[in-house]
């Protein structure tokens, strides 16, 4: 197992902690609570519903904890895959990355910056705004490590005062509770919105795409993956509890700005512009993470022989790297499919995710018997049966999401096959 140099582990704890809040407060929680309230109309289900959420993102960043301390490496799920379980999951795995994990993240991010924009843009299609702001990160992100991290840690903590000082007001000044007429509990609508929550809580596990260059990687990342998820898993809480209790429960129902109504219901037009200004500022710290993120496992693969040479990087991203997650997430920024798009993506990073934390339990039991597990074999065991819960009920009640995250691994896999000869062998452990 290679290591990186000490003068290539640019970014500390903070860094790599405020990349997993920025992938992970996205266009997540911006959106989907107005399809739950539509679904579930019972404001104790759906909080339970964010707080199940949070407790599987918890589980999820404990489990790659341990596997970042032992192969403290960029590349993510590709790389532990197919350290762990065989080279060919770990492609199927980047191929995931590739169109699932980060494109479609960043299309679905850069259409919610423009919609949230034309406010301001009127006239302006959303897709060319958001096209725009993939341009944009992605140059500066190219530029080189240093100077994106500068900007990110920054943009991070501006967002989460942002928001903690508009959770704090709104708390502050919530209308008297509207009563609801009483739900009777669905629990298979209960499972399939955890899907869209699922997508909301993804990112979690998003430092250990730059593990090779975080310093200090056994104490760093794990730290920085439990740090973060806590601190999402609040304010997502105590987001929910605003837009619930805002006002009027029906109006919200099935809209995708949900935020938006939410704060206007509670201190009009400057308080709905203010949170815009919130939302675009963690749409484009989302955008920029995962454009961050994301061509570190292309380079990963490359340098695996998977990818073509000149994407191999001896210092990551790359510009390659960074123009083929740039071309990728604009054509699917094109391509509108917002709901199911949600649902694709969250069933789909699912699945990737529970390969990942087998391939954390065969490492355990076969290879590294002494290997330290938070809660072992309580916590992984838990979080496999948690996401194969999920995804048995997304496939159930949304077939064609699934059905389209199903033929993503089948592809991969065809993939995998033809380039099989062409790859090199990775070293087991």
């Amino acid at each position: 197992m290679s290591i990186q140099s000490p003068s290539i582990r640019k970014v500390g704890f903070l860094g790599a902690t405020a990349l997993v809040v920025a992938n992970m407060i996205g266009t997540g929680i911006f959106t989907s609570t107005g399809f739950q309230i539509a679904d579930m109309p019972s404001r104790g289900i759906i909080l339970l519903a964010w707080l199940v959420g949070g407790a599987i993102a918890l589980l999820g960043a404990l489990c790659y904890g341990a596997l970042a301390r032992q192969l403290p490496e960029s590349g993510g799920e590709y790389f532990f895959l197919s350290k762990t379980v065989h080279p060919s999951v770990g492609y199927i795995s980047g191929w995931i990355s590739l169109l699932v994990g980060f494109s479609a993240p960043i299309a679905a991010a850069a259409y919610g910056t423009g919609v949230y924009c034309q406010d301001w843009l009127q006239g302006m299609d959303p897709k060319w705004i958001g096209t725009g702001a993939v341009l944009l990160l992605g140059i500066l992100h190219g530029i080189g490590v240093r100077e994106g991290v500068m900007v990110q840690n920054l943009v991070v903590f501006l967002k989460i005062v942002m928001l903690t000082g508009f959770i704090g007001w709104s708390l502050m000044h919530l209308p008297a509770a509207e009563q609801i007429p009483a739900w009777n509990p669905d629990w298979g609508t209960f499972s399939v919105s955890l899907v869209w929550i699922y997508f909301a809580y993804s990112g979690w596990n998003a430092a250990v795409y730059i593990g090779g260059e975080v310093r200090d990687p056994d104490r760093n990342l794990p730290r920085a993956m439990i740090f973060g998820t806590i601190i999402v898993v609040v304010l997502y809480l105590l987001l929910n509890i605003v837009f619930l209790w805002s006002g009027p429960f029906g109006s919200m129902a099935g809209r995708e700005d949900v935020a938006r109504v939410a704060a206007e219901s509670i201190g009009g037009r400057q308080l709905a512009q203010w949170i815009t200004m919130i939302i675009l500022v963690s749409l484009m710290t989302s955008i920029s993470a995962m454009l961050m993120a994301g061509p570190r496992v292309y380079a990963k693969m490359a340098e695996d022989g998977y990818l073509p040479g000149w994407m191999k990087s001896a210092h990551p991203p790359g510009w390659g790297n960074m123009i083929l997650q740039i071309t990728v997430a604009l054509m699917l920024l094109w391509i509108p499919t917002f709901k199911d798009l949600l649902a694709y993506i969250g069933f789909t990073l699912g699945i990737g995710t529970a390969l990942t934390v087998l391939g954390l339990v065969k490492l355990k039991m076969k290879i590294h018997p002494d290997l330290k597990v938070p809660g072992w074999p309580i916590v992984p065991i838990l979080f496999l049966i948690m996401v194969l819960w999920v995804t048995l009920f997304s496939i159930w009640r949304q077939p064609l999401p699934s059905l389209y995250g199903l033929l993503t691994l089948v592809v991969g896999w065809v993939a995998w096959w033809v380039h099989r000869g062409r790859g090199s062998k990775i070293i087991g452990l």
